[in-house]
């Protein structure tokens, strides 16, 4: 098989195109690299098994040609991390909504299997918890930047199952929960890799709000693990699935953590949500998914711990130091 993995540079795209790989697989990776880079997948770019295009998914012809040579599509390519939806809103709506457009009508022309990484933050702020898939959803006002990327991914759900609906499109859809481990950037408001890198600094820990607030982090190996399970899953045709680790932890109790397996120097300090992102910024305290439907599905249930996760991304922090 051969796969195009749009964002194929990112940090999961690049973890996902190693599994493929490893697989027997033969990828093309399209990404433009202006959060994905070239040195996640450097040591992939073979050209013969591994090929990259740099160029946007806004590009309807470079998309059509990419679809063209695959013989289905994993869609990750999209705006990332809370620090760019507040600072780059247009940018946010117009690569997410105008990428997946692009991505799906080639996909429809040549009738290709497509999966699509949609995101935990369609949940809103959901008060009922674990978050199941078919859960109703709270969003904050239209004035609040920061439910751009909720509402322009849930968009892309409704176009993915409305090509499903009217032609049966092999569409699957995948909302992931927060998602870790090397190769991550903390360039874009990523806790983990941020917490550990100031952590092995030796600098101040910043914890945003009062720290009370709770996430699940999977690693990103049991990730795309599932993903390539999922395209290839009957069943799932139609779908939205939730992928993470239900294994929950306080913001402030990760940061403890890494403080910890840092060497205990850092202070843990606590920054306001309107200092770090603006006035009126809005978060939810708990997000926490039903992993249910994935287990019925593929099987999945995720492996690695939360301490597991920490280490490997200590691990490649350090190393990508000496």
């Amino acid at each position: 098989m051969r796969y195009l993995v749009t964002g194929g540079a990112g940090f999961i795209g690049s973890h996902l195109s190693e599994e493929l790989l490893r697989q027997g697989h033969d990828v093309l990776a399209l990404d433009d690299l202006s959060t994905g880079r070239y040195e996640n997948v450097a040591h992939l770019d073979d050209g013969a098994r591994f090929r990259l295009v740099v160029d946007t998914v806004n590009n309807a012809e470079i998309v059509n040609e990419c679809v063209k040579q695959a013989d289905a599509v994993f869609h990750l390519a999209s705006a990332v991390g809370v620090r760019l939806i507040i600072d780059q809103p247009v940018r946010t709506i117009e690569s997410i909504v105008m990428g997946t457009h692009e991505t799906l009508k080639a996909c429809a022309r040549y009738r290709r299997p497509i999966l699509i990484t949609s995101t935990s933050e369609v949940y809103g702020k959901g008060v009922k918890t674990p978050f199941c898939e078919d859960d109703d959803r709270l969003l904050g006002a239209t004035s609040k930047r920061r439910w751009s990327y909720a509402c322009s991914k849930a968009l892309d759900e409704f176009l993915a199952l409305a090509h499903w609906y009217e032609t049966r499109l092999p569409v699957v859809i995948t909302r992931l929960f927060n998602t870790v481990g090397p190769r991550q950037t903390g360039q874009y408001g990523m806790v983990a890799p941020a917490f550990v890198r100031q952590g092995l600094d030796g600098k101040p820990i910043t914890v945003y709000g009062d720290g009370q607030q709770s996430r699940c982090f999977a690693h990103v190996k049991d990730v795309v693990e599932a993903l390539v399970k999922l395209i290839d899953c009957r069943a799932a045709r139609g779908e939205v699935v939730n992928l993470g680790n239900d294994e929950e932890v306080t913001i402030l109790g990760l940061a403890e953590m890494v403080r910890e397996m840092t060497g205990g120097k850092s202070k843990i300090v606590f920054i306001s949500y309107d200092e770090a992102y603006g006035e009126g910024f809005e978060d939810m305290r708990r997000r926490v998914p039903d992993l249910a439907k994935a287990n019925r599905l593929i099987g999945y249930t995720p492996r690695r711990k939360l301490r597991k996760i920490l280490e490997d991304l200590v691990a490649y922090e350090r190393a990508a130091r000496s």
